[in-house]
């Protein structure tokens, strides 16, 4: 027989504290995990959306970089903030010789690729109609119809509060995504 010391002392098993304890450690670290991943999923589609953006801005850009002749102020490539596109042709295949049904084809392209563009209900306004422009300027976030640059606002909806732009202006609305580009040609 083995005997104990008197000051000795054997642990047997985790006493009930520890293993509550243990337990609250666990579920704070998944649930931490569980919020992280619904944050990383959000990014990951703002994300995807402005890469859609960024893309369509460059492609309009290019149908303007090769057709200079649309660039005067009075062409088709221009649309002021608050008008309509113009009226697409019956074909964007190939490409029309025109500018203004270039940016018209072009539109019809935004449409497919970026959410809520386009209302599907009466009481929300068409952003392509609304939110987008495409205009020279001197300064940005002002059409002036003068200047050396060229400045492109693309818009798209999405669901409250996901936007992830951080110069959103305070009175903006938070359903409404906007991408800017401002470049010279």
């Amino acid at each position: 027989m083995a005997r104990r010391s008197a000051g000795s002392t054997l642990q047997l098993g985790f006493s009930m504290i520890e293993v509550l304890v243990t337990l609250v450690l666990v579920s704070v670290g998944v649930l931490g995990m569980v919020a992280l991943q619904a944050r990383t999923i959000q990014y990951t589609q703002d994300s995807e959306q402005r890469n859609v953006a960024v893309t369509l801005a460059n492609d309009l850009v290019e149908l303007m970089r090769a057709m200079p002749s649309g660039l005067p102020a009075s062409s088709g490539f221009y649309k002021a903030p608050g008008a309509t596109f113009p009226d697409k042709p019956d074909s964007c295949t190939p490409l029309p010789n025109n500018a203004s049904q270039q940016l018209s084809c072009w539109a019809d392209k935004v449409k497919s690729a970026l959410p809520g563009v386009v209302s599907d209900d009466s009481e929300t306004d068409d952003l392509l109609e609304t939110e987008f422009y495409i205009c020279r300027t001197n300064k940005a976030n002002e059409c002036t119809g003068t200047g050396n640059a060229v400045e492109i606002q693309i818009a798209w909806r999405i669901r409250e509060g996901e936007c992830m732009d951080p110069n959103a202006e305070d009175d903006a609305d938070s359903t409404i995504c906007r991408y800017r580009l401002r470049t010279q040609i």
